[in-house]
């Protein structure tokens, strides 16, 4: 029997998505749940899996843009694996490419091999003589074999040139469809920035009051972003539009707060939403964020986990920038942007005292929110943030509770 592969939705108004490769051959007999081809779009690079084990029949071409639902390919489960009768087993790309490095017999430089290349990206850097200063221009995290294709036919295209020397980079289908949704963000909203302070004192005494059996039990340090989304969804309460959408002529105020985490992986910036923080204590936030880190770092963040959320919040700091205007994630009304904690002089009661301080910045729709709703705001965030126990429910007065660590 036949069983279809279909391209995926990586996310809510998605409609389209780039195959970018192949991960076995056609005809390949390959096993269930097998990585078998990777799609690209503005969201994420997300891998395809095998539905079942048997043959793989290719019907896209790695390259094309395709709708979500098309049919990529199929498995053939009726094909038993050759390598169970005696036959030979095809074998998928990567365990061609390994093969081939093995029985090349070429010897790596020192600087090549300090580089992250895929197997047969390696082989041909080497067979080719690619010097590693070469290689580091393409400035990838992990370098393909399409990378250093690319590289030589630009090489091809410049040499003899007389203009100074250059490299021309087609865009991935990634990053193309990553600008047209920040263009699209620009032109169908109206979004405006307003910014604060915070003192971040009140925070770090209680990091260092509680941080030893915090990290007893859980292995890490209280982290600051968490504090961050669990002040967000506290002033929600006082003020709704921050947490609510535009559908048409309707506005849509969500009940419930599913908050997104901006976070870095190889190919950009991800945002997976932190579902129900109105349930959550503060350990529970922070060791959701922390495993969406990890997992970022391996592209392990799910499909469900990408879609929906109603707010947004980006830490720049991470990066060392000391003030920004982060950009609205449609169809979210506002984003709350960190930055990083400097020291500075604040006038503290008639007297200048030297405390760390973070600029915080809201980008808004003013469709749809005021000026003196997004101050409002932003100055509820810091209040709390500034007074942290403050938001320990009215229920409970116990900051170890409050903290994740009784």
């Amino acid at each position: 029997m036949l069983i279809e592969i279909k391209a995926p939705s990586p996310g809510e108004s998605i409609t389209q998505v780039t195959l970018a490769s192949w991960l076995a051959e056609d005809g390949a007999w390959v096993m269930q749940d097998a990585e078998i081809a990777e799609i690209e779009s503005d969201k994420a690079t997300l891998m395809i899996f095998a539905p079942a084990s048997g043959q793989l029949k290719i019907q896209v071409e790695a390259g094309a843009t395709v709708d979500v639902g098309t049919v990529l390919g199929a498995i053939d489960d009726s094909v038993v694996n050759p390598g169970t009768s005696g036959g030979k087993v095809q074998k998928t790309q990567s365990a061609v490419h390994t093969e081939e490095i093995k029985t090349s017999g070429l010897q790596e430089t020192p600087e090549v091999s300090a580089l992250h290349l895929t197997p047969l990206a390696r082989h041909m850097a080497e067979s080719e003589h690619i010097p590693a200063e070469q290689l580091k221009a393409i400035h990838k995290d992990k370098i393909s074999r399409k990378d250093v294709l690319q590289l030589m036919n630009t090489e091809k295209k410049t040499a003899g040139a007389t203009t100074r020397p250059h490299e021309r980079v087609k865009m991935s289908p990634l990053r193309l469809k990553l600008a047209e949704r920040l263009v699209s963000v620009k032109n169908e909203t109206a979004m405006l920035t307003t910014f604060n302070e915070v003192d971040m004192s009140a925070i770090m005494d209680l990091r260092k009051q509680y941080g030893e059996r915090y990290k007893a039990r859980y292995g890490n340090n209280i982290g600051f972003i968490s504090f961050f989304v669990m002040a967000a969804q506290r002033a929600f309460e006082d003020y709704p539009k921050i947490n609510a959408a535009i559908d048409g002529d309707e506005i849509i105020y969500y009940k419930y707060a599913d908050i997104c985490i901006a976070v870095s992986t190889p190919k950009g910036l991800l945002a997976p939403a932190i579902r129900d923080v109105q349930e959550l204590n503060l350990s529970q936030i922070d060791q959701a964020i922390r495993d969406f880190g990890v997992r970022a770092q391996t592209n392990k963040i799910t499909l469900e986990e990408l879609r929906g959320g109603t707010f947004t919040i980006t830490n720049g700091g991470t990066f060392g920038s000391m003030l920004s205007t982060p950009l609205i994630n449609p169809p979210q009304s506002a984003i709350l942007g960190m930055h990083k904690i400097e020291e500075r002089p604040v006038a503290i009661n008639g007297k200048v005292e030297v405390r760390p301080m973070m600029y915080i910045a809201l980008s808004y729709d003013h469709r749809l929110i005021d000026g003196k709703e997004s101050v409002g705001f932003v100055v509820k965030v810091k209040e709390y943030l500034e007074h942290p126990l403050s938001m320990i429910p009215a229920d409970s007065s116990n900051p170890e509770a409050f903290l994740g660590i009784v």
